[in-house]
């Protein structure tokens, strides 16, 4: 399996923070954003690649953490090529930009840059080892307003996910979807025809995969914690008053 981060954002709500630093490198208690990401990927055992995909805006500042960077995971590093925040390629090409590049022919895992979690990944890779079939995961949500900020799945008893649908002005369940995915290696084809065709919003993940569950299976694992999700000044101040210690520190297997 490989592990996507996208990470090639441009973070214009947390400005003046980010306007001249990426937001996955932000600091939070004694490390960053994307170092709690990669630290908690790398101990996943049948993750052999973790491929971050930044901007060419950052991508000095990323080469230089990853050469400071202490890893036993093979850690990539790609320039997505996009200068400004007018110009990005946007997440689900980004997705497709990494698969071409890399050429990869395996499952990816693909996170966010800009979340932090307080649970491990771990749980997560094995209930897609159970499925073998594209997973996503899911948390409750009883914010009417957060829930129109999101992605929205109705799942059956199964946890299979029978609707989804980004940021409706009527959210139909209490399920959001964050963006953490995982697809198999017989899908990437079919990421790669999106992107292609141009069959969806290539910009939010979340579009993506509400158009891909109607046409492959999809399902849920409900998470077993917090995310923090970094997008506003707000939300970055609060994670740092709230975040727990990262998911290495406390677990062991």
């Amino acid at each position: 399996m490989k592990c996507i981060i996208l990470a090639g954002g441009y973070a214009t709500r947390l400005y003046p923070l980010t306007e001249n630093f990426p937001k996955p490198l932000l600091p939070v208690k004694q490390t960053t954003i994307l170092d709690r990401l990669v630290d908690d990927v790398s101990e996943i055992e049948n993750i052999d690649e973790i491929v971050v995909v930044s901007n060419h805006k950052f991508i000095n500042i990323f080469q230089k953490w990853k050469n400071q960077k202490v890893c036993d995971t093979l850690i990539t590093l790609l320039d997505d090529g996009s200068t400004e925040n007018d110009n990005r390629l946007g997440a689900v090409k980004d997705i497709a930009f990494a698969i071409r590049k890399r050429d990869i022919r395996d499952d990816i895992l693909v996170l966010a840059g800009d979340n932090l979690l307080d649970f491990s990944l771990k749980e997560f890779v094995r209930y897609f080892e159970k499925k073998h079939k594209t997973c996503v995961m899911i948390h409750r949500e009883t914010s009417f307003e957060k829930l129109r900020k999101t992605g929205v799945a109705q799942i059956d008893d199964d946890f299979k996910i029978i609707d989804m649908q980004e940021k409706p002005e009527e959210p139909k369940s209490e399920w959001a979807v964050p963006p953490f995915y995982i697809y198999p290696t017989e899908t990437l084809d079919t990421i790669l025809n999106c992107v292609d065709n141009k069959k969806c919003n290539l910009d939010a993940p979340g579009d993506f995969i509400a158009w891909f569950c109607e046409k492959k299976e999809v399902y849920a694992w409900e998470m077993q914690g917090t995310r923090y999700d970094v997008g506003t000044l707000e939300s970055y101040n609060s994670c740092l008053l709230y975040t727990s210690p990262s998911p290495r520190d406390s677990t062991s297997s």
